[in-house]
């Protein structure tokens, strides 16, 4: 065999250039890449997962809800809507609902970045709701009473010219029928919104209980995270029994607010439910699947 024919040069095949990608075939390995992903992403709906604002531990939506939105793990007591509230605390197709077409005016046509009735719109429709309370009578484990939610989930449960009518109608009626009231408290006080008419429902609700209490009514008042602003400084800590959340914020102006006036360092835990406990301000701490009996249990006290 001569020295050629044992140095042939590479076959064609070898000696081809590799292929050069076309703009199409980029185009079909993408497509076929975003078809994967997104039959992954089909594979885990969203919404199947909640955050705890307390342990920053990611949890199982559903066993969230069972758990009457407290984290399983920290026992952190998330803020929930007044529907939600409502169906925790009353027995089950109890409640029936009174003012619920009752909405705010604007007497004020108050303008910020945009006209208070446009944000009063928008936040009706995102909610479904036509303001930061709902009220009516139900049942909690078979003992009828009035109850008042309020909803941080519309305006951060301001309180309005709507929420102190509807509120002091819940009173009246609970006067009325000689029924216990509940007001369960979550905001973040006043509606600067309405100005001068939302500090006027502080006087207004406090008075309204004033009456019941003459009368001779029970008030049993739920403070939830947060309580604060003129909410607290009016009917909130008014009530014959005070009961509160688990490390619920409950105070008037935010502790930034108040450390930078009286230039104090100010102690842990200040303006929590635990703190306010060990003060004389609330009565009790409540855990959330703990509430229908404790306040069944004032109800039978008081024998109402």
């Amino acid at each position: 065999m001569n020295a050629s024919s044992q140095t042939s040069g590479p076959s064609a095949a070898e000696s081809a250039p590799p292929p050069v990608a076309t703009a199409a075939d980029l185009s079909a390995e993408a497509n076929a890449s975003a078809s994967v992903e997104t039959e992954t992403k089909k594979g885990v709906p969203e919404g199947l997962w909640i955050k705890c604002p307390g342990c920053a531990e990611m949890e199982f939506k559903k066993r969230v809800e069972q758990n009457l939105m407290v984290c399983p793990r920290c026992q952190h007591h998330m803020r929930v809507s007044a529907a939600r509230r409502i169906e925790q605390l009353l027995d089950p197709g109890s409640f029936d609902r009174f003012n619920a077409d009752m909405a705010p005016a604007d007497p004020l046509g108050f303008i910020d970045t945009k006209p208070y009735l446009d944000r009063i719109r928008d936040t009706q429709k995102k909610t479904g709701e036509n303001d930061a309370m709902q009220t009516g009578y139900g049942f909690v484990k078979g003992r009828r009473v009035v109850l008042a939610c309020m909803d941080f989930t519309f305006f951060g449960g301001s309180m309005g010219s709507v929420v102190g009518e509807k509120i002091t109608q819940a009173i009246e009626r609970a006067m009325e029928k000689n029924l216990p009231l509940i007001i369960v408290s979550c905001s973040g006080g006043a509606r600067m919104q309405e100005s001068g008419y939302s500090l006027m429902q502080m006087a207004k609700t406090s008075a309204a209980l004033a009456r019941f209490h003459e009368a001779g009514g029970l008030y049993i008042s739920v403070l939830a995270d947060p309580t604060t602003g003129g909410v607290t400084a009016s009917f909130a800590m008014l009530g014959d029994v005070i009961f509160a959340e688990p490390k619920a914020l409950i105070g008037f102006a935010g502790p930034r607010v108040i450390a930078q006036t009286i230039r104090q360092e100010l102690p842990d835990g200040f303006q929590t439910s635990e703190f306010l406990l060990e003060s004389g301000f609330v009565d009790r701490i409540v855990h959330r699947k703990d509430l229908r009996s404790e306040i069944s249990r004032v109800i039978d006290y008081a024998n109402k």
